[in-house]
């Protein structure tokens, strides 16, 4: 499975859900038009939900990344993994997944961290936090100069996230996002509708 080339990257919010209320939010963001998932779920994911949302994600051909924890997405045979600041190294996830495995990796407001990383082969970038967030609330902010000096010389996909709402989504891909990561603004209210008018984004800049 490939990382999408752009569109919505939806991150799941577990926080007082059940399980069920977890799979059936997954499945409303994918009919809404997500491109792809990341099951976050802290403080400690668990592994009959990540095989569930594997074949959930599967079943409409788009991948699931697992948050931070590759030996979760190893052992969960998931198609790649999300690494953050304090994550285990690139070339760590490489070995252990495999080279077809997609692994990300978390720059905030770095680019020179990022100009690293693609040349470690990762399969994207991500910068952020841009707007205030809930679920990441003490997180230094990013800035949209850096999503415009990024695509100028990076050749992976660029990712912004951070407090991305369907009404302030389009001037980070008027600055150089190719794909939104999203979490509250997903999940927090109906997702197939809010899937929806993010992904219309996509549509009105092509």
């Amino acid at each position: 499975m490939k990382f999408p080339h752009s569109g919505l990257y939806a991150i799941t919010q577990t926080n007082n859900k059940t399980t069920e209320q977890l799979y059936a939010e997954v499945e409303a963001a994918i009919k809404g038009g997500a491109s792809v998932i990341q099951y976050r779920d802290k403080p400690k994911p668990e592994l009959e939900r990540a095989q569930h949302l594997l074949a959930l994600c599967h079943q409409y051909q788009i991948p699931l990344i697992i948050n931070d924890d590759i030996q979760l997405a190893r052992e969960t045979g998931a198609d790649g993994v999300h690494l953050g600041r304090d994550d285990n190294s690139v070339f760590e996830a490489r070995r252990l997944l495999g080279s077809q495995a997609i692994i990300g990796v978390s720059c905030y407001n770095d680019l020179d961290k990022a100009i690293k990383m693609q040349s470690m082969n990762v399969d994207y970038v991500a910068f952020g936090r841009f707007f205030p967030s809930s679920s990441k609330p003490l997180a230094s902010p990013a800035q949209l100069d850096t999503l415009r000096r990024a695509k100028s010389v990076l050749h992976v996909p660029v990712v912004a996230i951070g407090g991305i709402l369907p009404d302030n989504g389009s001037q980070l891909l008027h600055a150089g996002a190719d794909i939104l990561a999203v979490i509250g603004g997903v999940f927090a209210s109906e997702p197939e509708s809010a899937a929806r008018q993010y992904t219309a984004l996509f549509t009105s800049e092509s």
